[in-house]
């Protein structure tokens, strides 16, 4: 009996249709005014998406099951169903006779959900985590779009602006949901720089969720800023393009990306891996998705942003030789700009996320300790300005060239 009053509970909390008489005459008593979720649940409530609970309440921080969220995309997709055979159907075996298998169905037959992701059943009691959330938008708005589908490859190996992919990564098979998600902003990251891979969504998360996929379902995958970034760096290792004046025309950065230029004092070697630009020219309105990687307003300087100033952030992988390789060893080993840069002095942001940059102490000590047979990547800073960056250029060992210009 406690098993099934539970389950009604849960049922009265989800199943559409017009909102609790209580919350219809004055809100729920657990969203009050200034509650950062407000029109987002209101705004969920009055389209049926959500309902209250039987005592009145919308108990924001409860968690949402995969049922529960399945049921909530089946609502919220405005897609039509493939035609398809009722043989076809009947995904999961531990769905027979649950509340929610046909608006799971629906959720696989849009794409939303793949069943070979649950070999052992779909467990629809389960939490759902925030990238199972990420994973079931992106493929459902893939399944509709070819351009969706293809920003979902191009983003496989792009740098995605949270402290998971520094630490301890993202792996591959899970990046592109996340970067797509990330770029549409159809999910955020946290303030503490983490994405939170692995947390249980919340209803009042969920909420904001559902509302913003509802705009992005509407739009094109070209149409957002972020994402096309992401995509950029996922393909060509930069975002120059997308977000600044800057280009590298027919010499495209990947003909040097992975390739090795040794350092020309002997003392070890560089290898390029990606070049980020940020977009500083109004430090009031910088719109890049990687920006709170590396920079926040303790980071205004009047000197260096104003019109024509970008900031580059490079990241290499260094491979020192030389017994006791210290920073001017770096410093002096090459000319060239695409891969030489200075220390990221923000180390609030580097410690948030979680990456290395320069030392600007016991410099031995740290290449050293961070020293291993895959070199030492990190992450320098470098001023662009519009009237000069044709001086950042690189050639490899092997000759391969790439140089930046203005467009």
């Amino acid at each position: 009996m406690l098993v099934m009053g539970l389950v009604g509970l849960m049922l009265i909390g989800l199943i559409p249709g017009k909102p609790h008489l209580h919350a219809a005459s004055g809100g729920f008593p657990d969203v009050k005014e200034g509650h950062w979720a407000k029109a987002a649940i209101d705004l969920a409530v009055a389209n049926g998406y959500f309902k209250g609970y039987a005592d009145g309440t919308f108990k924001p921080n409860g968690t949402v099951t995969r049922a529960e969220f399945a049921a909530l995309l089946a609502r919220v997709a405005k897609a039509k169903e493939s035609g398809e055979s009722e043989a076809s159907r009947h995904s999961f075996s531990d769905l027979a006779g649950h509340w929610s298998e046909p608006e799971v169905e629906r959720a696989v037959a849009l794409g939303f959900i793949q069943p070979s992701d649950y070999p052992n059943g779909f467990q629809p009691n389960t939490p759902i985590t925030r990238f199972e959330m990420a994973k079931w938008m992106t493929s459902g708005l893939a399944a509709n779009s070819a351009d969706f589908k293809q920003a979902l490859e191009d983003t496989k190996t792009t740098v995605i602006p949270v402290r998971e992919y520094f630490k301890p990564g993202i792996p591959e098979s899970k990046s592109s949901y996340v970067a797509v998600a990330l770029g549409t902003k159809l999910m955020s990251g946290y303030p503490d720089g983490t994405f939170g891979l692995d947390k249980k969504a919340t209803r009042a998360e969920t909420a904001i969720i559902l509302q913003s996929y509802e705009q992005v379902s509407s739009r094109e995958a070209g149409s957002f800023l972020g994402l096309n970034e992401l995509r950029e760096v996922g393909t060509q290792r930069t975002n120059m393009e997308t977000i600044s004046p800057f280009t590298t025309g027919n010499n495209p950065l990947t003909n040097v990306v992975d390739k090795t230029l040794t350092f020309r004092n002997h003392a070890g070697s560089v290898k390029l891996r990606n070049y980020i630009i940020t977009d500083t020219e109004d430090f009031k309105d910088i719109k890049s998705i990687y920006a709170p990687l590396f920079i926040d307003q303790s980071d205004y300087d009047a000197r260096l942003d104003q019109p024509g100033r970008y900031r580059a952030y490079i990241q290499i992988t260094i491979y020192p030789k030389t017994k006791d390789f210290d920073l001017g060893h770096y410093m002096n080993g090459s000319i060239y700009g695409l891969v030489n840069g200075s220390r990221i002095a923000n180390t609030k942001l580097t410690e948030k996320y979680g990456y290395l940059t320069l030392p600007n102490m016991y410099t031995k000590e740290f290449f050293k300790e961070h020293n291993s047979s895959d070199g030492i990547t990190l992450w320098v800073e470098r001023i662009l300005d519009v009237k000069n960056a044709a001086g950042d250029q690189l050639t490899t060992d092997d000759g391969s060239f790439s140089s930046l210009r203005n467009k």
